[in-house]
């Protein structure tokens, strides 16, 4: 068989299969003819339009009665309907925040704000029993951004509120978060603050105390926010009042109150500020010279003597006399040792707050003072006095000179 036949058997094998499967599908196919030699059609079952139709309903009627089951049980929970009266109180702590944003406000600046843990909100409320589906109450508060609301604080919440009304309730400036009055007296110093508000609840020692230390109050010319690490930099700025504080408040906005309630009544108040301007030009002293000044006459002033008291310290200040400019007052070293003070720190006590070793004025006022002593430092007394001591009747004895001091001091069995 040469090539060409080949390839012409290849082809006539190949037509022969097709038709040979032609033939078998068609007698496959006759089997299955009728007698008339037409095909048999498939019978459909036609189904009852009526069953259907009311399976439908079933159906509907099931599935809406379930989802409405669902939906008022969820509605009843957001709309705070049929619950038991209860009250509870939900603190937000610290270590809810997860983290600080900044807010564009309407006039184009920003506000950093603190954001907390919704799921943690949530938890807390479904355990005191002011809602019963937590998921639910997170996918509203996601809604309606409530993380960026709820703010650190103790808030007095009931089952009256809805969803709405709960996240609003744990807004610090809201009616039902938890306050507490505390008055700060004269001349107590930063550390004796923060104590003082530690005791109340305001928030923790270590928080307030690392605020002070830390924290950037801007916006206050005599806050200084370049030397940071010591309390010692808010002496003096944290002024005497009473005061209004969210329990469990931010740290920094505790102290901002006291900084801000400073600058409103000495630092930007028309009275002081004349006083200050004509100080500042017949002498060398500046705005935080006057304060520190003020603090060392709250420290030493019996409530009648400010003026005589601030005439000593600047006499001190301006003229070597027979004290050589050292003002050598115990409050100022007190302060250096944060304790009652031995015979020794006289002289061994190595501090720049130590103003038997130290001439001037210490490096920062050692207490926050008055509106009385801070005019006094503005209006000494015009005396010659340089020195003062405790008398038996509770007050002070003022003489000029060394000699007249010692010879009170003998009056004194001192």
């Amino acid at each position: 068989m040469n090539q060409e036949d080949r390839y012409h058997t290849t082809s006539w094998d190949g037509s022969q299969v097709n038709r040979q499967t032609g033939e078998q599908h068609a007698a496959s196919s006759g089997g299955r003819e009728t007698r008339s030699g037409g095909k048999k059609k498939k019978q459909r079952r036609r189904s009852n339009p009526f069953l259907s139709f009311l399976l439908w309903i079933v159906v509907v009627a099931v599935s809406s009665a379930v989802l409405a089951g669902v939906g008022w049980m969820l509605a009843n929970d957001l709309c705070a309907l049929n619950k038991p009266e209860k009250t509870a109180t939900i603190e937000v702590t610290e270590d809810w925040i997860t983290g600080t944003k900044e807010v564009e406000n309407s006039d184009g600046s920003t506000t950093e704000i603190s954001t907390v843990d919704i799921k943690r909100v949530a938890k807390a409320l479904k355990s005191e029993g002011l809602i019963e589906y937590d998921w639910f109450f997170r996918l509203f508060a996601k809604v309606i951004h409530a993380d960026e609301k709820i703010g650190m604080g103790t808030f007095q919440l009931n089952t009256d509120m809805d969803y709405r009304a709960l996240i609003y309730g744990m807004i610090p400036s809201s009616k039902n978060a938890e306050t507490v009055d505390v008055t700060i007296p004269e001349g107590f110093t930063v550390a004796q603050i923060i104590d003082l508000l530690a005791e109340n609840g305001v928030n923790t020692a270590e928080q307030l105390t690392e605020a002070a230390e830390s924290y950037v109050f801007e916006g206050y010319a005599f806050v200084d926010n370049e030397n940071l690490g010591s309390i010692s930099r808010l002496e003096g700025y944290l002024y005497p009042d009473t005061y209004n504080f969210y329990v469990g408040g931010k740290p920094e906005v505790a102290l901002r109150s006291m900084i801000d309630n400073f600058n409103n009544k000495v630092y930007a108040d028309g009275e002081i500020s004349e006083l200050l301007a004509e100080f500042e030009e017949n002498t060398s002293y500046s705005f935080s010279d006057v304060i520190t000044v003020a603090s060392l006459i709250e420290k030493e002033t019996d409530g009648s003597d400010r003026e005589n008291i601030a005439s000593v310290i600047y006499n001190r200040l301006e003229n070597a006399g027979e004290t050589g400019y050292l003002l050598q007052i115990d409050a100022a070293l007190v302060y250096a040792a944060g304790r009652a003070i031995t015979q020794e720190d006289y002289t061994g006590l190595d501090s720049p707050y130590n103003l038997y070793q130290h001439t001037g004025l210490p490096p920062t006022p050692i207490a926050n003072p008055g509106r009385s002593s801070i005019l006094a430092a503005l209006q000494p007394a015009d005396t010659n006095y340089y020195f003062y001591v405790l008398g038996g009747d509770g007050k002070h004895i003022f003489n000029s000179t060394l000699a007249e001091h010692n010879a009170a001091l003998a009056q004194l069995g001192n």
